[in-house]
């Protein structure tokens, strides 16, 4: 059976998640990798800007705001926020 992962878009503000997978070309992938967003990563969606985008999240202690595009691709498992 295949496991359906959510992605970041589809939760809610203060919602904790953990990055599960990356569903972007590679370029775009390693350019979010580089910001720290790797697979294990836990994340906070902060917030949601006008008309939902961008979204505004937390990832190893600093806030990024990623467009809404990116951040549909970013597939999570959720967390307990601990």
């Amino acid at each position: 059976m295949v496991e359906t992962l959510p992605s970041l878009v589809s939760l809610p503000p203060g919602s904790c998640a953990v990055v599960a997978e990356i569903r972007l070309p590679p370029a775009e992938a390693r350019r979010l990798m580089e910001l720290g967003l790797v697979p294990g990563t836990p994340v906070e969606v902060v917030r949601y800007a006008l008309l939902q985008d961008p979204v505004e999240i937390r990832v190893r202690g600093s806030c990024l705001s990623l467009p809404r595009q990116e951040a549909e691709a970013i597939r999570v498992r959720l967390s307990d926020g601990t």
